[in-house]
């Protein structure tokens, strides 16, 4: 899949500049479709170009002027044909930490536990994010009440799928963690407090 569709996906919660564009993938996309803010700009300019999205200039006194981006009706149409086709593969992981996993045993484990323990602060770190993202999207309200009533439930539930794989990440390296100390090479982990008790 090309970024487009993500740009334009993103670009359904309104008129948005590259900057705020970039923002909202940082906060939202960013935990299933990641890109840099020269990306967005490159694809911004080639989606207005098709016709795909409408650019404004907007005059600014003290800062250098802005383009603003809207969906157009072309772009919602080629957006509502993409998320009506079923997805060309499956989900395939490809992650460099499996491989040194999976190439550890007779190395030294304790470089694998460090980067074990890194991955469970990268993971911590998304997770805070995320549930940050989480309590605006709800702004007090019930998550049932929310999924009920809100006029897009989209951005909030894949923003769910973000943080169940990071707290699934967590599980994992916990699990890792205590292969390794029952085998005798590391000291035993400590519980992590991002999961419920009964997840542990």
């Amino acid at each position: 899949m090309s970024l487009k569709y993500a740009v334009l996906a993103a670009l359904l919660e309104g008129e948005a500049s590259g900057y705020e564009l970039s923002k909202t993938f940082d906060v939202s996309l960013a935990n299933f479709w990641p890109a840099t803010p020269q990306q967005l700009y490159r694809e911004l300019e080639r989606l207005a170009q098709d016709g795909l999205v409408q650019a404004r200039t907007v005059q600014q006194e003290r800062r250098p002027n802005k383009r603003m981006f809207t969906l157009t009706e072309a772009g919602r149409a080629e957006l509502d044909a993409f998320a009506a086709e079923p997805p060309k593969r499956p989900t395939a992981i490809r992650d460099e930490l499996l491989i040194k996993v999976q190439a550890m045993d007779g190395g030294d484990s304790g470089v694998t536990r460090e980067l074990i323990e890194e991955r469970m602060g990268w993971a911590r770190g998304k997770l805070d994010r995320y549930r940050r993202v989480r309590e605006s999207l709800l702004d007090g309200r019930a998550e049932d009440e929310f999924l009920r009533v809100s006029d897009r439930v989209g951005p909030y539930l894949t923003l769910m799928a973000g943080i169940a794989f990071e707290e699934e990440n967590l599980r994992w390296c916990e699990r890792v963690l205590t292969v390794l100390e029952r085998r005798g090479d590391v000291a035993s982990p400590r519980p992590s407090r991002d999961l419920p008790a009964a997840e542990r």
